[in-house]
């Protein structure tokens, strides 16, 4: 089995992306995840760039890694410097890290009308600034920088800059495809040309990466084409972070070496810790989840359709690549107006229910979910309210508390901001609550209100909080008579769930998903006693 390398470069790289930024502190609870999910290299930041990305290193060097290295990046000395005399050089030194990624030039673009040098001195700035870094008992990766665009532009002086990489010290050499516009088969046979170049060479212990960026939507696609060509490291970062259109995304990358290309890079245990690692570093970024995001994504192994339904309870390869599981993810199946019975009869039996008892089948409660969503209701988005519609239809819901009536005000004067009450009229068995309270709006009154009247009855109502509280209008053509959905998620201790209310009064959608919301929470608590 062949080994590949994985190289992170979240905390610096991805923090390029637009609207991602992590502390120092993140930073380092974010390099205990990747270590522990068995990432082999971590790039730390830039440490002659930023006091962020110093401050990290100085925190590095008490922390013990069991995987990983930590590595600082940064750039071959200026021109016109001597290594001794690079600020940016010593500061890679004195980071602590053990492993130092250095970039250099490989288009002579760059190196003539960017940088306005010769050729031949940026050549003197990799191989020195290389065998600099080694004679400091550092582990070295040279970064190529541009080097397809270069290669395209001047193979023969690209080439030369590798070459001198290699004669500094360096034997990893990372070929970068920095402006992300390089399509996969020019990135495969270039990687392999420049395989074949080094080989003729002879360099005991060469090996070669890759790092692509994302701006032709083939980040992951050119990484893996670069291994198949013969690279060995692959550079990229979690959910694919990084500037402009990001990054080679790794919770892609990892799963197509280990599960599809049968590469040495990540143990099965570690593996299916990729998912919990992709939401930790979301949440910590404060970036909502792609749930379409293969592998890892909420809606990896999501199936809607019936007939793909009934195909996956026979046997789950019919619609799926792999199983779900292995990179700790799970299969979802969806109720909508796209399903089938099989949708059905699958959530009943996910959901713990006995289609049986009633007579009433799969068919007739599609029928009734389509019809709830031709009416504005969507299912998908609110399993919660799922499962209670369908006890409602099997006759196996038993309400745990009872409308009576509520009143909701809103009050405004010239001088004070808006203040609602609410008023609720609630039976419990044959017990009759009222209670009224006062929120932030009308829907916070509500809950208030509930939560005062059934908190004496069911004291683990404290458990339960509302987290999120979106509202669309579903049709806007009818004004303010337009219907209006409600759509409401809850937490407790152990779930998450999202419940449903649809009306043309804003204020009727809103009661209909937050009852719902202390409904289920009721019956989750219940179940759990159960088992």
């Amino acid at each position: 089995m062949e080994k590949a390398l994985l190289y992170d470069t979240t905390l610096r790289d991805g923090m390029q992306g637009e609207n991602i930024f992590f502390s120092p502190e993140d930073k380092v609870k974010i390099a205990r995840r990747l270590d522990d999910a068995g990432i082999h290299y971590i790039e730390g930041g830039w440490p002659g760039s930023n006091p962020g990305a110093q401050h990290f290193f100085e925190l590095a060097k008490k922390m013990e890694f069991k995987n990983a290295k930590v590595t600082a990046f940064g750039s071959t000395r200026r021109q016109g410097k001597t290594c001794e005399q690079d600020g940016n050089l010593q500061a890679l030194i004195n980071s602590g890290a053990p492993a130092i990624t250095i970039f250099g030039k490989s288009w002579d673009l760059h190196v003539e009308s960017i940088m306005q040098n010769t050729k031949e001195e940026n050549i003197a700035m990799i191989k020195q600034s290389v065998a600099y870094l080694l004679s400091h008992d550092k582990e070295v990766i040279y970064d190529a920088e541009h080097f397809f665009d270069g290669y395209k532009a001047n193979p023969l002086y690209a080439l030369k800059t590798l070459e001198a990489a290699v004669e500094g010290g360096t034997r990893c050499l990372v070929l970068c495809d920095t402006n992300g516009g390089s399509m996969p088969c020019e990135i495969d046979t270039i990687t392999r040309a420049t395989i074949d170049h080094f080989k003729k060479i002879d360099v005991p212990g060469l090996i070669f990466g890759i790092h692509c960026h994302n701006d032709c939507a083939m980040a992951v696609a050119n990484s893996i084409n670069a291994v198949h060509a013969g690279a060995t490291m692959v550079q990229g970062t979690i959910n694919g972070y990084g500037e402009r259109c990001g990054n080679a995304d790794l919770t892609a990358v990892i799963p197509i070496l280990a599960l599809k290309m049968n590469r040495e890079c990540i143990s099965s245990e570690n593996l299916a810790k990729i998912l919990n690692l992709s939401r930790f570093i979301s949440e910590t970024a404060n970036v909502p989840p792609v749930n379409s995001r293969p592998f890892v994504g909420k809606s990896a192994f999501a199936h809607k359709g019936g007939v793909h339904v009934s195909a996956i309870m026979k046997n789950p390869l019919a619609y799926e690549h792999m199983a779900p599981e292995l990179v700790g993810n799970k299969r979802r199946v969806i109720v909508s107006e796209q399903s089938g019975k099989s949708n059905i009869e699958y959530k009943a039996k996910e959901m713990g229910m006995n289609m049986g008892k009633s007579g009433v089948n799969g068919h007739q409660i599609v029928s009734s979910i389509k019809e709830l969503e031709d009416d504005g209701f969507e299912f998908d988005a609110a399993e919660a309210s799922l499962k209670l519609i369908m006890e409602k239809l099997t006759e196996q819901f038993v309400p745990y508390f009872e409308l009576e009536s509520f009143r909701v005000t809103v009050e405004k004067d010239k001088e004070r901001p808006c203040c609602s009450h609410a008023m609720i009229k609630i039976k419990v068995d044959k017990e009759t609550e009222i209670t009224a309270a006062e929120g932030d709006g009308p829907v916070s009154a509500l809950d208030n209100a509930l939560r005062k009247a059934l908190t004496k009855i069911f004291p683990q109502i404290n458990d339960m909080r509302l987290v999120d509280f979106k509202v669309r209008v579903i049709d806007g053509k009818d004004g303010t008579d337009a219907k209006v959905r409600v759509l409401i998620e809850s937490r407790d201790e152990n779930n998450i769930f999202s419940t449903i209310g649809v009306s043309e009064d804003i204020i009727e959608a809103s009661w209909q998903a937050l009852a719902d919301s202390f409904q289920y929470k009721l019956s989750l608590d219940d179940q759990n006693k159960a088992k």
